[in-house]
């Protein structure tokens, strides 16, 4: 949700700078709305042909059953970003002339979300995180919400469901020679999530970073 609220503030600026600068320039508002409504209804056709091309890339281990939910579920994003590129689209028309009151709206709405955020924060910091234990997903996860995971380990593996599994433990505990006795479980030097032990030398793993 933080990332989202990002992207979304960085894209109005930049889409209000864009106009600024286009109108300097003497470009006139309609053209200048076509301009930036292409940018934004190619953007989204763009991740329309991602998620187009997950079609039929549900793990095997995962079922039939689970294939054809996923295939639907893509079908059904991808008819969602062709509504929303359309949409786009459609309304270039005006955008230019109200920047102005757009950035009134804007500046309104920013107020609201950050009075969201800092409920939402509040609520994972008080009822979500005190209820998981160290090291598993779930408070990696959290303090991810919270923008506190830095100081965990960055590595990640895939396990054989094809999932991706990022290491759950602290930055810095890797160590190749510190193999893992396999019949307990226990991580010893290399990286773990759940049930899911690992080392750096595996092709398909993202060794860790200095973080």
């Amino acid at each position: 949700m933080r990332r989202v609220s990002q992207y979304q503030t960085a894209g109005t600026n930049a889409r209000l700078r864009l106009f600024a600068l286009l109108a300097a320039q003497g470009v006139p508002a309609s053209e200048a709305d076509d301009l930036v409504a292409a940018l934004e209804a190619g953007a989204v056709a763009g991740a329309q042909s991602e998620v187009v091309e997950l079609d039929g890339m549900a793990p095997a281990s995962r079922g039939e059953a689970f294939a054809d939910g996923w295939d639907d579920g893509v079908t059904a994003v991808s008819e969602a970003l062709v509504g929303i590129a359309d949409r786009d689209w459609s309304r270039r028309g005006g955008r230019s002339a109200g920047a102005a009151e757009l950035a009134v709206h804007l500046a309104d709405v920013r107020q609201r979300e950050r009075a969201d955020l800092v409920k939402l924060e509040r609520f994972v910091r008080e009822a979500v995180l005190p209820r998981t234990h160290p090291h598993t997903t779930q408070r990696r996860q959290a303090l991810e919400a919270l923008g506190e995971a830095r100081s965990l380990c960055t590595a990640r593996t895939r396990n054989s469901d094809g999932d991706v599994v990022v290491c759950t433990l602290d930055a810095g505990h890797y160590d190749p020679d510190d193999k893992p006795p396999f019949k307990d479980g226990k991580p010893g030097g290399w990286h773990k999530a759940g049930s899911v032990i690992w080392s750096d030398a595996g092709a398909a793993c993202t060794p860790h970073a200095a973080v």
